[in-house]
């Protein structure tokens, strides 16, 4: 229990120092009416409300027998979808979204068990459908990085 409420208060923590930095961003233009900086102050007040109840909560949580064991290979796991994340971020400009999410994809398919073929066929797919459904559905901007000169 005493793990938990450390993770929560360092958590908590952090959300704050974000939600401070996040408060005073300006964009020069908007084309949503809340503007940028609303859906990170929300996504922050949230979690911050989840981990105040993690924190200030009477009893700790029971893991029943059922629950997946944080053993060594579900850590590894973790790591690796970290790490792939982190490449994600990295790629999405240079290589655009759909090249990077397919890059990102397909290992991360492999990681929780997908078999290659189905991996590839399902994770373009995907990945050209979120980019169609995004810049052209809901017209929110995506970038193509490699793929620009596809664009008109």
């Amino acid at each position: 229990m005493l793990l938990q409420r450390i993770f929560a208060s360092a958590l908590l923590l952090a959300c704050v120092g974000l939600a401070l930095m996040a408060w005073p961003y300006q964009a020069a233009f908007s084309y949503e009416p809340v503007g940028p900086r609303a859906f990170p102050l929300l996504m922050l007040g949230l979690m911050g409300l989840g981990l105040l109840y993690m924190l200030f909560r009477p009893t700790p949580l029971v893991h029943s027998e059922e629950d997946p064991q944080l053993d060594r290979p579900t850590l590894i796991k973790i790591a690796a979808c970290t790490v792939l994340l982190l490449i994600f971020a990295g790629l999405f400009e240079p290589l655009g979204f759909i090249l990077s999410s397919i890059l990102i994809g397909i290992p991360m398919a492999r990681l929780y068990g997908g078999r290659w073929k189905l991996s590839v066929v399902v994770v373009t797919l995907i990945s050209v459908g979120l980019y169609l459904l995004f810049d052209k559905a809901m017209d929110v901007p995506l970038p193509l990085g490699l793929l620009d000169v596809l664009e008109n």
